[in-house]
């Protein structure tokens, strides 16, 4: 679990749980799930990366841009998202959303850990099929960007979507083809699981709702995981997916989202 030093010495005085969040952050979907299930209270700093790109890193010069969520608590500072909601579920054990046995701990452990990985892949096609037609950023803010971020993979992304009109080939099948990998093998365990650990929901199931909700607005055959789909409609019955993440898309969202998908010139369907 990474635990960092926050730039911002201002949050030294903040009591509680603060959260920074993107409405549409798959990251921040899977906290404010977790946070939803516990039903717990937290104060919201809502961001818009694009507009508030350079406040937002005082906070942690780790932040993830477009999949952001970082939870400051008590003076503990947080900035995974599979690392946030593991300790949420250990901080505020009731509901507990882990498994007692050891066996299924393990289990859920390469979840979070598959889950965590699935991000580079999710983050390369949600900017091909859904976040292309938008302001492309100037020379000068995207040196700033790249020189405020970390994470030199994300920056080597953005650079390459803003410079490119479409991804490379060999890349968008080689994400295509392990995210249909990872759907695959989440289909063969619902099988015979309601949930991925068995009959209790837990946060792993939570680590891959915002991945396969973000699937589905990108159009992908979720018909050819039966299973699956089976698990996403229990999902979408749950108050947590609601007011932990529909609530915070905006209503026209899902129409935006249909029509860039109609007109990305990256047909990754193909692929699988």
């Amino acid at each position: 679990m990474l635990i960092i030093e926050p730039l911002d010495k201002s949050l030294e005085h903040y009591e509680g749980l603060h959260l920074w969040h993107g409405n549409f952050s798959s990251c921040s979907q899977r906290v404010r799930i977790t946070l939803a299930e516990k039903n717990l209270n937290w104060e919201s700093h809502l961001i818009s990366i694009t507009k508030e790109r350079t406040r937002y890193t005082r906070i942690s010069k780790k932040s993830l841009s477009w999949a952001s969520a970082d939870i400051y608590y008590n003076g503990i500072l947080l900035t995974e998202s599979c690392d946030i909601i593991e300790y949420i579920d250990k901080k505020y054990p009731d509901p507990k959303l882990r498994p007692g046995d050891h066996r299924k701990l393990s289990f859920m452990g390469d979840w979070l850990v598959r889950a965590d990985k699935s991000q580079p892949d999710l983050k390369l096609l949600s900017h091909e099929s859904l976040f292309r037609p938008r302001q492309q950023m100037s020379v000068k803010e995207l040196d700033a960007f790249s020189m405020s971020h970390r994470n030199n993979d994300l920056v080597l992304c953005i650079k390459e979507w803003q410079t490119n009109k479409v991804f490379a080939k060999e890349k968008i099948e080689a994400a295509v083809t392990r995210t249909d990998t990872n759907f695959t093998k989440l289909n063969v365990t619902l099988k015979n699981n309601e949930w991925l650990l068995g009959d209790q929901f837990s946060i792993a199931d939570i680590a891959w709702i915002s991945n396969i909700h973000r699937m589905h607005l990108m159009d992908w055959p979720l018909n050819r995981y039966p299973y699956l789909c089976r698990w996403f409609d229990q999902v979408k019955l749950r108050q947590s997916y609601k007011s932990g993440l529909a609530d915070w898309e905006p209503e026209d969202q899902a129409n935006f989202f249909k029509l860039c998908c109609q007109t990305s010139q990256g047909n990754w369907h193909a692929c699988i």
